[in-house]
């Protein structure tokens, strides 16, 4: 069992040392032509981020990795469950048992390869800010949240995030924090890790009564033995930049600094968008490239800088998910874009050459500046927002030793 090495610039978000773990055969985890999941918004998010320079500043390092191995995938994934992958990838064929084959599951050619390449990456970042070669990694292929041990869901068929994480137990790691923004309740990883002290699983949400995958309520707050290590804030439909932020800025700090993480995963699904087609709440780019920043902020401030970031969601493959990403590789970077700054000509003709689409001009959606009424401002007991903030807070916080109503 080794120890973290300390990671470059662990003191500070400024000019953090970023490996971005990058392959072209990502995009062969690909679900055909109508899926929602098109891998074209992987590529064009890293044709921007390369447009802007993001890739190219000297504390970025782009780096190919192995795809994962079977016993990778054993720490989260059940024996049968991998080779029902293989054999649904190999013949075409359906195993509706292990959730292949569905609507948002469909089997598509060498899905096991594909799948596991995503794996590899992430826990390729994950080994690098345990063993101290990189303050931050990023696998914004990765973030897949909902798969199952034994079952494809939601999209997903490997949950690497969770593999990536196990991956860390197994080196030694005695406190991991996994903290998913995406729209989606992070399911599959609090799933995995439900019973397991070792891990805090933090998710905000659209709330589960109006949206797959049917859970994530303030009640499931982690299993015998492990209370309090799930935390989960379910918002309302329609929550939009500055309601989403202060829910975020009233339980995601509070949580960490009482868990006190050595290293912290993220996914960021941009499914919260307003323009996405399959979810109901109402942010902004802006609105996540603060949850960006807040987030870099608290990885400093509680893991001593070691940061795992992953995707996710996000299904406005244009519009939304390029720029939103492209955001987040610059903020792990330490060199955040000028929301005002706008999109290189070069990126546009891209886009529209490979889509057929018109591209966004700016990286901002106008809202540069997003206020935000922190939750020591006050708590309205009428709005719906405050009421979902509370409950997380009464269900959780005393867990973790802390007061619900504090502020």
């Amino acid at each position: 069992m080794s120890s973290p090495s300390a990671p470059p610039s662990a003191a500070s978000p400024e000019n953090c040392g970023l490996r971005v773990l990058w392959d072209e055969r990502l995009t062969a985890y690909d679900f055909g032509p109508g899926h929602p999941m098109n891998p074209v918004r992987v590529e064009l998010t890293m044709a921007l981020a390369r447009d802007l320079g993001v890739l190219d500043r000297p504390n970025v390092d782009v780096r190919a990795f192995d795809a994962a191995d079977d016993a990778l995938l054993r720490l989260v994934h059940d024996e049968d469950y991998l080779a029902a992958v293989r054999q649904a990838g190999t013949t075409g064929l359906a195993q509706p048992r292990h959730g292949l084959g569905t609507a948002d599951n469909p089997v598509f050619l060498n899905m096991h390869d594909a799948s596991a390449l995503v794996v590899g990456a992430s826990v390729a970042g994950a080994r690098a800010v345990w063993e101290g070669e990189a303050a931050h990694a990023a696998n914004i292929s990765g973030g897949l949240h909902h798969a199952m041990p034994g079952t494809a869901s939601g999209f997903c068929v490997y949950n690497d995030a969770a593999v990536a994480i196990r991956w860390l137990l197994e080196q030694g790691a005695e406190r991991v924090a996994y903290v998913d923004v995406d729209v989606h309740h992070g399911d599959g990883v609090q799933a995995v890790f439900y019973d397991d002290p070792r891990v805090l699983t933090v998710s905000l949400h659209e709330t589960p009564r109006t949206l797959f995958p049917g859970t994530g309520f303030p009640n499931e707050t982690g299993g015998k033995g492990a209370e309090g290590t799930a935390v989960n804030v379910a918002l309302p439909p329609g929550t939009g930049d500055a309601a989403w932020l202060r829910a975020f800025d009233a339980v995601v700090p509070q949580v960490l600094r009482a868990f006190r993480p050595q290293v912290l995963v993220t996914q960021h699904g941009a499914d919260v968008h307003a323009l996405d087609p399959l979810a109901h709440l109402t942010l902004s780019v802006d609105g996540q490239r603060a949850a960006y920043a807040a987030l870099h902020r608290l990885a400093h401030e509680v893991a001593g800088g070691r940061w795992l970031v992953t995707g996710g969601g996000g299904y406005e493959l244009v519009q939304v998910v390029p720029r939103a990403w492209t955001h987040l590789l610059a903020e792990a970077a330490g060199a955040p874009i000028d929301p005002e700054a706008a999109t290189p000509d070069e990126w546009r003709a891209f886009v529209r050459g490979r889509t057929d689409e018109i591209a966004p001009r700016r990286m901002t959606d106008g809202t540069a500046r997003v206020d935000v009424r922190t939750w020591e401002s006050g708590y309205d007991p009428a709005n719906p927002v405050d009421q979902a903030v509370l409950a997380t807070r009464r269900a959780v916080f005393p867990e973790l030793g802390l007061d619900p109503l504090d502020v």
